[in-house]
């Protein structure tokens, strides 16, 4: 298939599309059926593409995937799990940064672990040292080679020990969490991040005989057990992908219903949405998104963690927020360069400035570092049509969205990077309504 879409803006996208499991949940929870010694059963499942790496990385290790696409239904026994070869894991890491989250399990399993370089996005960085430290203190030994790290259980085996991330991290948290299960002893883990994905992570641990507490103060302990069972578990719907349509609807004055969308888990972006001027509907089944037809609101707007406005909800709402009136101000407190994708939107015809300023109402820890990570929208202003390369994952589907808002037709290249975590998203898109075609390569 061709990575360059062809699209038409300027027409509202209306209709009905669904979310299914969360990406930033299932590919974790995938990973959890290795400390397994049965076989699991996860249910709506999306079919993205990190769906497709991690299946592939368990298929490595031995473990034997079924996975019904159309059910979203995914079965994963781990009864002859092997260590694969490094070129192989090679071959696949560049896709994902997933692979670091199996030292734990394979270390559990088979003694030993492999990590190359990882991929992912270009959005600021994200280094594994919080990782690597984390396993030293858990008694692993970490051996650093040109060509990846190799990390080793001692003969004594890991143990507990008391962890304090600086920042609430979410891979260092589901890296705690995915290898403290089965030390000898009990784990403290200090400022943990407690987004939603990662209670579900939890949820699934404590299926598979895990025993797992979380205080109110980001404080989550492990007592480790000798062994774990398989689980099965329906994961928790995608609450970035909901938003991702809700902010496209917002764009293209037009009017989503998003079923699958949970309203628990976006309760932060709804009161954004709502302040901003759109509108929604909520039932059991999903949650409708629409444009009413009056004039958008400028806001301020800090991202920061869970319970905070999610920073992938952020490049998304950027492109609605071109579209209100007056001046927005947008402070990102979480990736330090997250605002590279408004180079295609100033292109575009919007009004944005960056700055290495924190001007939000709390200094951040990039305020010093010379990071542009505050952004100034001045709108309403028209967006016309563009040749757009897709930077990231989110960034990229926030281009897609303001070429849909656009007047003209645009040409998107790289469109094969949103396949990572939105599903079937050119198919949504007619669904929508939208005029959207793939142009031979």
């Amino acid at each position: 298939m061709s990575s360059i879409l062809q699209v038409e803006g300027g027409h509202p996208l209306r209709g009905e599309i669904t979310v299914r499991g969360a990406k930033n949940f299932v590919p974790k929870a995938m990973v959890a059926s290795l400390l397994a010694d049965t076989p699991s059963e996860l249910y709506n499942v999306p079919l993205i593409r990190d769906t497709d790496v991690v299946s592939d990385l368990l298929s490595l290790h031995g473990v034997q995937i079924d996975f019904d696409q159309d059910r979203g239904t995914l079965r994963m026994d781990p009864s002859n799990v092997k260590i694969a070869s490094r070129s192989d894991i090679d071959t696949l890491a560049g896709a994902s940064r997933i692979p670091i989250l199996f030292c734990g399990p394979l270390l559990h399993q088979l003694g030993e672990a492999f990590i190359p370089e990882l991929g992912g996005c270009a959005i600021g960085g994200r280094p594994i040292d919080f990782h690597l430290e984390t396993l030293r203190k858990f008694g692993a030994i970490v051996d650093k080679q040109p060509d990846g790290v190799h990390i080793k259980r001692p003969a004594s085996g890991l143990h507990g020990a008391i962890i304090e991330l600086p920042f609430p991290s979410v891979g260092a948290t589901e890296q705690t969490l995915l290898t403290a299960v089965r030390n000898e002893g009990i784990t403290t883990l200090k400022g943990a991040a407690i987004e939603p994905e990662i209670l579900d992570l939890i949820n699934v641990l404590q299926k598979m005989g895990a025993i797992i507490s979380v205080d109110t103060d980001r404080t989550i302990r492990i007592e480790g057990v000798a062994k774990l069972s398989g689980y099965r578990h329906t994961a928790l719907p995608d609450r970035i992908e909901a938003a991702s349509w809700a902010a496209a609807a917002l764009a293209t004055q037009g009017d989503i219903y998003v079923r699958g969308a949970h309203q628990p888990d976006m309760t932060t972006f709804l009161n954004t949405f709502r302040k901003v001027g759109g509108a929604f509907d909520i039932d059991t089944d999903g949650i409708r998104f629409y444009h009413p037809g009056e004039p958008l609101h400028s806001i301020a707007l800090e991202t920061a963690v869970h319970p905070g406005f999610m920073t992938d909800w952020q490049q998304p709402l950027v492109v609605a927020l071109t579209q209100a009136e007056g001046l927005s101000i947008v402070h990102e407190t979480v990736y330090e360069n997250r605002f590279g994708f408004t180079e295609a939107l100033r292109k575009m015809g919007a009004n944005i400035q960056v700055y290495r300023e924190c001007l939000g109402g709390t200094p951040c820890r990039f305020g010093q570092k010379n990071y542009y990570h505050s952004a100034v929208i001045s709108g309403p202003t028209r967006l016309y049509s563009a040749d757009i390369v897709v930077p990231d994952l989110r960034g990229g589907f926030s281009h897609l969205i303001a070429a849909l808002a656009a007047s003209g037709t645009s040409t998107v290249s790289g469109i094969d990077v949103i396949s990572r975590g939105y599903e079937h998203f050119t198919r949504k898109l007619h669904q929508l309504d939208a005029r959207v075609r793939y142009l031979d390569a």
